[in-house]
């Protein structure tokens, strides 16, 4: 469903601020597979989501998507097949049109564009029974200026959007990581919910121990732009917190070791 094959990206190249962000990655996504990425800072993990996405194209390596290469497509028209919740809950809807002309967009990706009523009476209803879903006593406030509600709200509705046009691909982009801890727990449960309702494949992001653990059918863990380890099946489904502390903790020894053979030889040749 989703191929990226040998993908590199390279920002500031050939500058003292040169950062190496994909180091040819290799990534396929099964349909309906739920796979979760987890990295230090700076491992390429959004990098990843934003190279799939169409963000900016990659400097190597192909994208293939739904059976279409998408490498050199621009984000507008990728989004045709793909859903996506940032980390930001101010990100990815319009703050001053209501609840109800936001969703009316999201019902219109994909399709044509034309001149006709944006909110049609029938499928106001349609809107309050959807959004009654979310159990947040949203069904009813559905002319309220979007940008008035609180991020964990916001973000459910984001959610909404992002999958109401069942989409090919959900990318998740640490969309619990700006909310507090009950607003958290609550997106995270409606995430589970639609993605298991409409199997959607989804690719999600978190720095979150207990989420990459408890959620998804697979676990990619990166570092320094490249895939370190991928686990799936039994052994993802083994997988606690402090196994990926561990491996963490793996991975910071491994620098230090690094560092100190780097700066013995530096003392060797001065």
């Amino acid at each position: 469903m989703l191929e990226a094959r040998a993908i590199a990206k390279t920002f500031h190249g050939g500058t003292a601020n040169e950062v190496r962000a994909l180091r040819g990655v290799d990534l396929e996504l099964e349909a309906g597979s739920f796979v979760i990425v987890i990295g230090m800072n700076g491992s390429g993990k959004s990098t990843l989501l934003n190279a799939v996405a169409g963000t900016f194209f990659v400097d190597s390596g192909t994208i293939r998507l739904a059976g279409h290469d998408v490498t050199g497509w621009p984000e507008h028209k990728r989004a045709r097949f793909i859903g996506r919740v940032f980390q930001n809950p101010f990100s990815g809807t319009a703050a001053d049109m209501s609840i109800a002309e936001n969703l009316a967009l999201a019902a219109r990706r994909g399709k044509v564009r034309g001149l006709s009523w944006a909110l049609p009476r029938r499928f106001r209803g349609t809107l309050q029974e959807c959004v009654r879903s979310l159990g947040m006593g949203l069904e009813d406030r559905l002319d309220n200026a979007i940008g008035s509600l609180s991020g964990g709200q916001r973000q459910a509705l984001t959610l909404l959007m992002a999958t109401w046009v069942k989409p090919e691909l959900l990318l998740l982009d640490e969309h619990t990581a700006a909310l507090d801890p009950k607003s958290a727990e609550q997106v995270i449960r409606l995430s589970e919910e639609v993605i298991a309702r409409d199997r959607l494949t989804t690719l999600m992001v978190t720095h979150s121990m207990q989420q990459a653990t408890a959620l998804g059918d697979r676990l990619i863990m990166m570092y320094q732009g490249r895939v370190l380890h991928d686990f799936r099946g039994a052994e993802k489904q083994r997988l606690r917190p402090e196994d990926l502390l561990a491996r963490f903790e793996e991975v910071r020894r491994t620098e230090q070791l690094d560092e100190s053979a780097a700066n013995m030889l530096r003392r060797m040749y001065v």
